[in-house]
């Protein structure tokens, strides 16, 4: 087998690990390492899907967790002027403010580009 792939799952005991390649509740390598999420780029779309025609900006792929992704949120809305949440490790901000958020995230030296249409 290659060093490089492991088992992600196992009928035993549920989902592995891909770091340590033990069961995700007896984990042994730290949380932030194994929950680095995307390819390294942050991408920038908008959606209005569920939410009655408003559209909402919303980035992915933040390498962040937890507070830190909180305040980041916390500071590109009063960037934008508008409200917004972070839900599942997305950021959505209220409104169309997709060029003002991509200058924003590249200034605090993020890899960002915009996503869609």
């Amino acid at each position: 087998m290659n060093k490089k792939s492991s088992p992600v799952y196992s009928t035993e005991t549920g989902s592995l690990c891909p770091g340590c390649g033990q069961p995700l509740s007896g984990c042994t390598c730290s949380r932030k390492a194994k929950t680095v999420l995307g390819d390294g780029n942050v991408r920038i779309s908008r959606e209005t899907k569920g939410r009655k025609g408003k559209g909402v900006t919303v980035i992915s792929g933040l390498p962040l967790h937890g507070e830190q992704l909180k305040a980041l949120g916390q500071q590109l809305k009063k960037k934008c002027g508008s409200g917004g949440s972070v839900k599942n490790g997305r950021l959505e901000i209220q409104g169309d403010h997709r060029d003002l958020l991509l200058d924003e995230l590249r200034d605090c030296g993020f890899q960002a580009k915009k996503s869609g249409g």
